[in-house]
């Protein structure tokens, strides 16, 4: 299979070749995807892509007219990408669907020490040899109440390492299942009025956009830790630093940021013009902002590039069951729907 992947980091590079074992012919490029950029799709018959590349409607319908079949992002998420006008457009769409969640929840407990032990100015101390303890007085995890936003593979996976800490840990859930791993569900309204942290690992959706407002900030604890390493749509920015402002919200953690696009993943340093609501937020010394890495492990870069190579193998299995058994309809039925893929990764070391 031709392919194209963009938005690709020089560390990446390894990973997805020891996952694809030359099976396809992958094109490995930095760029981003956007209008300009899907040019560069022209002969393939799939692209490859990230969290903040442009896969809105007006790219696709220019990949679908080059050709494009199919769209693989390494993500989890798939809220960057118009499902319906590839659909439309007969471009099929595959996801990773797990992949490491403890990557995810130990960085989120990681921000979550920092925050509180003032790790951040402590080390900004010691490096001007200012070694006093006053400013860096902390809290105790244990006995704490923590409200999980989001019971997926990595809201279960944070909650049990909360549950190691001695903290009393409390889910919501849209769509709630029956089995959470001892972790009671309780309405949203309840877990934002009891909760002395909260950490969001929602998907971007329609009715979880935004969930993390004036509102329901007014229903929290006074001096509440938030911790964002979901997407950065859960927050509505200028909400949450008034909250810091006014000293209703005490500390917050993000990785995701909701204007993160053409921000996130580059260096800035030498911008004329930096975003106005970022400098708010790190500029408080009560705010952890990470550039989006709490996918960023060994184990979970490899998980990444083996279902992204997995996803390529079932199209190209689709590819020849369509050019070689056409009238065998018996046989397409056979194939692994994209949308059923297995939960678990497969690896393809050796």
């Amino acid at each position: 299979m031709k392919v194209i992947a963009y938005s690709i980091k020089p560390f990446e590079k390894e990973f997805l070749a020891r996952a694809n074992q030359k099976k396809h012919d992958i094109t490995l490029i930095s760029n981003p995807l956007d209008l300009e950029t899907a040019a560069f799709a022209e002969g393939k018959d799939a692209v490859v892509i990230f969290t903040n590349d442009d896969a809105s409607a007006p790219v696709i319908n220019k990949l679908a007219d080059l050709g494009v079949k199919y769209i693989s992002t390494r993500s989890t998420g798939t809220d960057h990408i118009d499902q319906l006008v590839a659909q439309k457009r007969g471009i099929k769409i595959a996801n990773v669907p797990v992949y490491s969640p403890q990557a995810i929840a130990e960085h989120t407990i990681a921000l979550v020490l920092a925050l509180d032990r003032k790790l951040i100015v402590a080390t900004d101390h010691g490096r001007n040899f200012n070694f006093r303890n006053d400013e860096l007085i902390g809290f105790n995890l244990h006995g704490k109440t923590v409200g999980i936003i989001g019971m997926g593979h990595i809201g279960l996976a944070t909650a049990a390492i909360f549950k190691g800490f001695g903290c009393k840990v409390i889910g919501f859930d849209i769509n709630p299942k029956t089995e959470h791993d001892h972790v009671p569900l309780i309405e949203l309204k309840q877990l934002l009025a009891e909760s002395d942290i909260i950490s969001l690992h929602a998907p971007l959706t329609n009715e979880t956009r935004g969930m993390i407002n004036r509102s329901t900030i007014a229903q929290m604890k006074d001096g509440v830790m938030i911790i964002n390493t979901a997407r950065g749509g859960l927050i509505k920015t200028i909400d949450i630093i008034n909250a810091l402002e006014s000293g209703k919200i005490g500390y917050l953690g993000l990785d995701v940021y909701e204007f993160e696009k053409g921000l996130f993943f580059e260096d800035h340093l030498d911008d004329n013009q930096k975003d106005d609501l970022m400098k708010k937020l790190i500029d408080n010394p009560n705010v952890l902002v990470t550039p989006h890495q709490a996918y960023l492990t060994k184990e979970a870069l490899q998980e990444i590039a083996n279902q992204t190579i997995i996803n390529l193998d079932l199209w190209r299995k689709e590819q020849i069951a369509s050019e070689e058994f056409t009238g065998d309809k018996d046989y397409l039925k056979k194939l692994t729907p994209i949308g059923k893929l297995p939960k678990q990764n497969t690896h393809l070391l050796p």
